[in-house]
């Protein structure tokens, strides 16, 4: 099967939107979705910082939603015609796993980040046989196909806006999971939320569809204004006595606080901000060691990290786009859509700070 997809060549290589080769049909237990929209996250431009760990030339993308055009046997639980969301792999047998904690799985590094499933190797190729890496998050969805473990896939209702839903299944499910999931915060909590990038902003609206007071703290004004239109009390990272201020605001510091920029400084503002007992939740990856200021833990206050909101992706992608009928979690006022030919433009204003959201549209491609 030929289709249209991005690939990475290089670290340092811009995308290239080419042809390339699905060798086989679904496996026992894989669909193959048609993807209506991907978004573009982060954790898919860090690859060009990876160190050489994540295999190229691949096909990147990992929030992916479409409709499933083919399925490998009837134990899928999809069926032809299923509109779905895509999620991070999972081995699904771990203790982890088993403990409805898929993004805690022993093997989510090897299948998600650094090579994916063994037996996919040969599977996915270039235009000229040249191969590519197996499945990044068990997606590869820069692409206008997709073939994923069943288990990946997360049915949603036909009526929702498909081509949008994409980045439910990491950046927003991280963000509104960290609040939801880890920190069960409810009416009366307060959380102080650093980096109001997509993973900030989809906890701000989390936490206002909770009840919870919030305050969110970042370096650019517009993306202050937005976390201001979600309820959340906007604050500048350059403030005077940044967690001063977050104390006064949120009644004698905030029982709860969620940074996701992975800056030394700011984790220390951010557990300074804490009331006595309050925890602190950390989701961007450290890039170096973390030094901690005397005091920052006394009395009680905790940091750990939390990996994909906690989810089970199959309960909260669903509870959320129910929130989002409800008008509780507008996250479709943080995404902007592009061509999915427009895929190195819309890098460019995701790293620039232009969007918070990208969502890349394949060309519509014939039915498979």
């Amino acid at each position: 099967m030929r289709f249209r997809a991005a690939v990475l060549r290089s670290y340092e290589d811009r995308f290239a939107v080419e042809d390339v080769l699905l060798n086989t049909g679904p496996a026992e237990g894989e669909v193959l979705v048609r993807i209506a929209g991907c978004g573009m996250c982060r954790t898919d431009l860090a690859v060009r910082r990876s160190a050489g760990r994540s295999p190229l030339p691949a096909v990147l993308g990992h929030e992916g939603a479409g409709v499933v055009v083919r399925t490998g046997g009837a134990g899928t639980g999809l069926t032809v015609g299923d509109h779905v969301v895509l999620s991070f792999d999972s081995c699904g047998h771990c203790h982890a796993c088993l403990g409805a904690a898929p993004a805690y799985c022993d093997s989510f590094a090897a299948l998600n980040l650094f090579g994916g499933r063994a037996e996919n190797a040969a599977r996915f190729t270039d235009a000229t046989g040249g191969a590519l890496a197996p499945r990044w998050f068990g997606q590869s969805s820069f692409a206008e196909y997709a073939m994923v473990p069943a288990r990946n896939a997360v049915r949603v209702d036909p009526a929702l806006p498909l081509e949008l839903l994409g980045p439910l299944g990491c950046g927003f499910l991280t963000g509104a999971g960290a609040v939801l999931n880890s920190f069960r915060a409810g009416p009366g909590d307060t959380l102080a939320v650093f980096g109001a990038g997509a993973v900030g902003l989809a906890a701000v609206m989390a936490a206002a569809a909770a009840g919870a007071v919030t305050v969110a703290v970042d370096r650019h004004v517009g993306r202050l204004a937005l976390a201001e239109r979600f309820h959340a009390v906007p604050v500048h990272a350059a403030s005077a006595d940044l967690p001063a201020r977050v104390r006064r605001l949120t009644g004698g510091g905030a029982r709860y606080a969620l940074d996701t920029t992975g800056d030394a400084e700011l984790i220390n503002d951010a557990l300074r901000s804490l009331r006595p007992t309050g925890r602190l939740g950390l989701v961007a990856r450290l890039g170096a060691t973390l030094p901690l200021e005397p005091g920052t833990l006394d009395r009680g206050r905790s940091v750990s990290h939390i990996c994909e909101g906690d989810a089970v992706p199959g309960l909260l992608i669903p509870r959320l786009t129910e929130l989002w009928r409800a008008e509780l979690f507008p996250f479709d006022q943080l995404i902007r859509t592009y061509p999915l030919a427009d895929i190195n433009e819309a890098e460019q204003d995701c790293d620039a700070g232009r969007v918070v959201k990208p969502v890349l549209i394949p060309d519509r491609p014939p039915p498979a």
